[in-house]
């Protein structure tokens, strides 16, 4: 049972940042379709801004990564007890919550962005600026779940 309430932990953070970051990276390419009707030559900028959502779901796929270790370690020592196994659940929730709401906020910021490039405003640095601040909280999530898994 530990062994299962450990691993939606990781189902949790891999899944629902994954989610977030197919939102986000889906509003941002809508607006970059329209965007490109009225300026095309800023395609660069438009990649920038939209690739910025789909870091949620790679803090998702590291949250894997050391959830899976600290499992396995924990399961063949016989230490995977059921404070434990809650507290990788819930890290594990928390990044997915924190992660898929952080990408679908970022992607708004982004995509206001791209729409007033493509309106020939110069404000992708700005953006860029802005669109960080809603990323930062998904970082402070992976960070809960790697001190979670080094505090085990």
């Amino acid at each position: 049972m530990n062994e299962m309430l450990s691993w939606l932990g990781i189902a949790l953070a891999v899944g629902l940042t994954g989610l977030g970051s197919v939102v986000g990276t889906t509003i941002c390419g809508n607006a970059v379709v329209g965007a490109l009707k009225k300026n095309p030559d800023a395609l660069g900028q438009y990649l920038g801004l939209s690739a910025l959502p789909s870091s949620q779901g790679l803090y998702g796929f590291i949250a894997f990564f050391l959830m899976k270790g600290k499992i396995q370690e924990l399961a063949a020592a016989g230490t995977l007890t059921e404070p434990v196994a809650w507290a990788l659940l819930a890290s594990g929730l928390a990044l997915g919550v924190v992660g898929y709401y952080s990408a679908y906020r970022q992607a708004q910021v982004c995509a206001n962005g791209i729409q007033a490039v493509g309106s020939g405003n110069d404000v992708f640095g700005g953006t860029m600026v802005m669109a960080v601040f809603p990323e930062l909280y998904a970082i402070l999530a992976l960070l809960t779940v790697i001190l979670t898994v080094f505090s085990l």
